[in-house]
């Protein structure tokens, strides 16, 4: 995986989004960033699920993702943007710092899932090698953001110690796929607070990576690879951490 931190400027005052949802230049080279077309449409996706910036006449503020774009599309109907509430101002209460460490602990949490559901034994073949190499993905995850505290003058939080039920192969597939889209939703429910754009170009590339693993657990599980129809939830940060508290131990 790319390391996001070697090169992280000095944290901004405005919420990255904002800034990027109203700036095609500046959205331009955070594309170019990110890596052209294909994170064009990642964007573009990941702006939609978030709602943008409010903007008068329930329009976002955020052009259409593509290098160039500065048109102003409508929000899309029924998408997380008419269901979520809004995150309060990034200068306000939550810091870079603090989502960077949030997202830490989730990933603490994940790797040390997919480590356990290794030695658990219940898995062979293809889908003990997807497993694997979901846990290490998790692991880079971790790693990097490991990094990325310490860069922003933060010392890294001990990982909670863990207990997941491993009871079936069925039932593991389940929680697997639970844990992913939780993933998946938190880095979507940050997005508009961080104010940092190489610490959001981070999260969006971690989020897709998420995403196409719930994804892959969501089809062997039974679920909808899509659960959640064209535009995933975000989940807030407080509401995610109560779901997972249940496999920390005390």
């Amino acid at each position: 995986m790319q390391d996001w931190t070697t090169t992280m400027p000095a944290r901004e005052e405005a919420s990255a989004m904002a800034e990027l949802g109203r700036d095609p230049a500046s959205r331009k080279r955070f594309l170019k960033m990110m890596g052209g077309a294909g994170a064009a449409t990642a964007f573009a996706t990941f702006l939609a699920a978030c709602g943008g910036d409010s903007g008068s006449g329930g329009q976002s503020s955020a052009g259409g993702g593509g290098p160039g774009a500065g048109d102003s599309p409508a929000r899309p109907a029924g998408g997380a943007a008419a269901t979520r509430e809004e995150n309060p101002d990034p200068r306000d209460g939550t810091t870079d710092l603090d989502i960077v460490k949030y997202a830490l602990k989730l990933e603490q949490l994940e790797a040390a899932f997919y480590v356990g559901v290794v030695d658990s034994g219940l898995f062979r073949g293809a889908e003990l090698d997807m497993i694997e190499r979901f846990g290490e993905q998790e692991r880079e995850h971790r790693e990097t953001l490991e990094s990325t505290v310490e860069m922003l003058g933060g010392d890294i939080p001990s990982a909670p110690r863990t207990k997941f039920p491993l009871e079936s192969a069925t039932s593991v597939l389940s929680l697997a796929a639970e844990l992913e889209n939780a993933g998946a939703a938190a880095y979507l429910g940050q997005a508009n607070r961080i104010r940092d754009k190489e610490l959001l170009a981070a999260a969006l590339s971690i989020h897709s990576v998420e995403a196409r693993h719930a994804a892959a657990l969501n089809a062997l599980a039974g679920l909808p690879p899509e659960p959640q129809g064209s535009f995933a939830v975000p989940a807030p940060m407080e509401a995610v951490l109560t779901s997972v508290q249940r496999f920390i131990v005390s």
